[in-house]
């Protein structure tokens, strides 16, 4: 995913240009900054890029997440549909608000499944959030209409799938709301922030307001804002949405390369009998920056997973191990351990999930492989990586 492979000139000439004007805070000192406003421009730049009326920048992802959450009014015992297979930023986000992370499995999109999320809907389900891994989407389209059924909240964590497109309109754009994340590793970066897009006044202004202590962010004078309601610090700087906004002036030539070299790998890896892809739904597009293959059991992919890494075939990833990705080896969660006394709400309200519930899960992830795309490899060294996969692949089937 890394747009950090690409640092050039852009991204150096708009830092400068922040270091030059002396703030590097993205509120207030209107006189000092010369009408420089980094944080704003790029705000523009994403509703416009993502085809939505507002766009908010805060921290991470987590923080934006977080945000979007709260700016729907997410709280307190309320239940929030997520995915066994995301990053643990999905239920940090959901229990910072004393909300409930309530997981269920994925399917062969790698992402949630509608009929599993259907029956997990309860009296207090207050959201769905899709989470888009490794630059694919869930079925929105189902997703969506469960939401508009049941008259829930759909918000889409897109923040490893920026670029990527459903029925012609981009991720994180089709719920209410959208987050993406662009820190160091991710497709366009500011080294450290996030953003969420929406085309919901109410949630927008939410947003903007909680993300920044609850300042209202009426009139000039930054001391006399007034607080409607309690907020929290979660703003990014301008140094930070500096580079981000020559980023993002980039996303499509990233995009495209990302494609380019991701089909060298696929095209390669094809015509293996018993290597299968996962589905990308009807509709969907991906941004590239994963190719994610199934193999045709737990022990061939943990095999061929190994004999990648012998290989020198870097950046592979075997998800169903992972201490951050899948749900396996999230014992803080399962046993909520806290530095302080965990929410009542939460205490009370949290699953219990059996041993061997996620069994669906543990069969798609059990047999996938996920490899990094990058953007820096030239046209030979991307073919040699290909037919290489392809050879070790081949020996283990």
């Amino acid at each position: 995913m890394p747009g950090f492979e690409l640092f050039g000139d852009k991204e150096r000439n708009e830092v400068k240009d922040v270091l030059d004007s002396g703030v590097l805070m993205r509120y207030g000192f209107d006189g000092m900054r010369n009408g420089h406003w980094k944080a704003r421009e790029l705000e523009k730049k994403l509703a416009q890029r993502m085809q939505t009326n507002h766009a908010q920048l805060v921290s991470s992802g987590t923080a934006a997440l977080t945000v979007a959450l709260a700016s729907a009014g997410i709280g307190a015992g309320d239940e929030v549909i997520m995915p066994s297979f995301t990053f643990v930023a999905s239920f940090e986000s959901i229990l910072a608000l004393g909300a409930i992370p309530v997981m269920v499995d994925i399917d062969d999109t790698l992402t949630l499944d509608p009929n599993a999320v259907e029956k997990a809907i309860g009296p207090n389900t207050k959201v769905i959030m899709p989470v888009h891994m490794c630059g694919s989407m869930a079925d929105l389209g189902a997703l969506k209409e469960i939401c508009d059924r049941h008259k829930l909240i759909l918000l889409e964590d897109a923040c490893q799938a920026i670029g990527g497109t459903y029925n012609g309109k981009p991720l994180g754009s089709i719920g209410d709301l959208g987050c993406f994340s662009f820190d160091y590793v991710k497709t366009i970066t500011c080294g450290e922030g996030g953003g969420l897009i929406t085309n919901n006044e109410t949630f927008y202004k939410n947003a903007d307001h909680y993300s920044d202590h609850g300042h209202d962010h009426v009139g000039n004078d930054r001391g006399a804002e007034s607080h409607p309601f309690l907020g929290f610090n979660y703003r990014i700087s301008e140094l930070h949405a500096a580079v981000g906004l020559a980023q993002i002036d980039r996303l499509d030539d990233f995009l495209t390369l990302q494609k380019k070299n991701y089909t060298i790998l696929r095209d390669a890896l094809e015509p293996i009998d018993g290597v299968s892809f996962r589905r990308v739904p009807e509709g969907g597009v991906e941004n590239y920056s994963f190719l994610n293959f199934f193999l045709p059991s737990e022990d061939i992919t943990q095999k061929a997973h190994t004999a990648l890494g012998a290989g020198g075939i870097d950046a592979c990833f075997y998800w169903y191990n992972n201490n951050w990705h899948y749900y396996k080896k999230w014992d803080h969660l399962k046993n909520l351990t806290s530095l302080a006394p965990v929410a009542k709400d939460v205490l009370e309200g949290m699953p219990n999930f059996p041993d061997g519930h996620f069994k669906q899960s543990d069969h798609w992830m059990g047999r996938t492989i996920s490899c990094l795309v990058k953007l820096s490899w030239g046209e030979d060294e991307v073919a040699k990586r290909a037919e290489k996969m392809a050879t070790i692949i081949k020996n283990q089937l």
